[in-house]
């Protein structure tokens, strides 16, 4: 029994030695020559980095085409430790009826705020809002929300306006007017002066 277990442990531990010496044989193959990057990375892919950076969106548009029936699936996620209706009980959060003009770390039925949350001052609007629903850490440092927040602007402004639709039922930011584009003008300013000049 005994010399057939060592057979067997001898094999195994044959085996594993076999496969680390392959293993790196073949990382020093692999990488040989290969420390040195090549002048051009690549080939370019139109429309993918590179080029023109992709036009952000911002908060304001994502809310003005906001959809409150996503942002209640989406406050799911909130619902363990906050609730949303009138007279709602604080949990391990505030309650967030009527969030929106509220002081920021302030009353909500005498909930216990932490001192990073409650010296932020200033009123909860869609801009810090949207910032604490991104990374509450970052928004105010040492909070006791463990959340690690929404990365989708989209789906921030579909929980800020659900949450808004719960008593707070404030009006929505002024979409700004986008900047015309360079070409855009350049070319406005070209026909400008052809037709300048065919007078």
């Amino acid at each position: 029994m005994s010399g057939r277990f060592n057979t067997i442990a001898g094999w195994v531990l044959g085996s594993a030695v076999v496969a680390l010496g392959l293993s790196s044989l073949s990382s020093h193959y692999f990488r040989a020559d290969k420390e040195n990057r090549p002048e051009t990375m690549g080939y370019a892919i139109a429309g993918a980095g590179g080029g023109e950076a992709a036009k952000e969106v911002s908060i304001e548009e994502l809310l003005a085409k906001a959809d409150p029936a996503k942002g209640q699936q989406i406050f799911q996620k909130c619902a363990s430790c906050h609730t949303i209706t009138q007279g709602g009980a604080n949990g391990i959060g505030p309650n967030l009826y009527a969030i929106f003009g509220d002081a920021i770390g302030k009353g909500r039925g005498g909930f216990a705020f932490s001192a990073g949350l409650s010296g932020k001052g200033g009123n909860w609007d869609w801009a810090t809002m949207n910032e604490w629903i991104k990374s509450p850490r970052a928004f105010a440092d040492g909070t006791k929300m463990t959340f690690a927040g929404l990365e989708s602007a989209e789906d921030r402004a579909n929980l800020m306006v659900y949450m808004n639709a719960q008593g707070s039922n404030k009006p929505l930011p002024e979409v700004k007017a986008a900047a015309a584009e360079p070409a855009a003008a350049d070319a406005a300013s070209g026909e400008a002066a052809d037709a300048a000049s065919a007078k």
